[in-house]
């Protein structure tokens, strides 16, 4: 199957879109998106990696599954477009950054201005079904996501991997610690958030990190 990523991308997983289990998934979610309702819309599924070219990338965030609400996923983790209510992990991520580095909490939910500055908000699921949390799981786009993050972990340096509690921990794994600046926490639900993600200068350290290594840091 012919599928449309950013350049960079598409050759430093090429070897994945032609992996049998790759044409078995992009046969569930095609049949998944003519008989059901599905999220993000079929043209915004690799959002993360457009929005954020492969030379570009210097922070990953790493989510679970795609929003499930209507109206919510957009191919980005944690984000909404705007007008979309937050969603409460969303708002506990801009209540830290306010703490962390006083940036006023923004009108909008729209994650795209970071996936631009070299963000990576990655799904490990990037499709899902309305109103059905974790409907996608286990068909394929965890293996694929991972070969994304080892992309990044074996070909760049001095990357910063944010991981949100232990989901997205166990799926970190991969990432060779020995060249990348790993930071973990609890989630940001409002389940866990006061357990220790309030507090924990992830974007603060992110940009200093970045900075002391000659990047530019984020404006988050």
């Amino acid at each position: 199957m012919e599928v449309k990523v950013e350049k960079g991308w598409k050759e430093g997983l090429l070897s994945e879109f032609e992996q049998p289990y790759f044409e078995q998934l992009t046969e569930f979610v095609r049949n998944e998106y003519q008989t059901k309702q599905i999220y993000p819309p079929a043209k915004e599924i690799f959002n993360a990696f457009d929005l954020c070219p492969f030379e570009n990338v210097k922070v990953v965030i790493i989510g679970q599954d795609p929003y499930h609400g209507s109206g919510q996923a957009h191919g980005l983790c944690f984000s909404v477009l705007d007008g979309v209510r937050f969603p409460p992990s969303l708002r506990n991520i801009f209540k830290e950054i306010n703490g962390d580095l006083g940036h006023p909490v923004p009108q909008s939910g729209d994650l795209s201005r970071w996936a631009k500055q070299g963000v990576l908000l990655l799904n490990a699921t990037l499709t899902v079904c309305a109103h059905q949390a974790g409907s996608h799981q286990g068909k394929g786009w965890e293996r694929f996501t991972d070969a994304a993050i080892k992309a990044v972990s074996e070909q760049k340096e001095n990357i910063v991997f944010l991981l949100w509690g232990a989901y997205a921990q166990r799926k970190g794994q991969i990432i060779d610690n020995s060249k990348h600046l790993v930071l973990e926490s609890v989630h940001p639900s409002p389940l866990s958030a006061s357990r220790g993600f309030f507090g924990n200068h992830h974007f603060s350290s992110a940009n200093t990190y970045l900075k002391e290594n000659g990047k530019m840091p984020v404006n988050w």
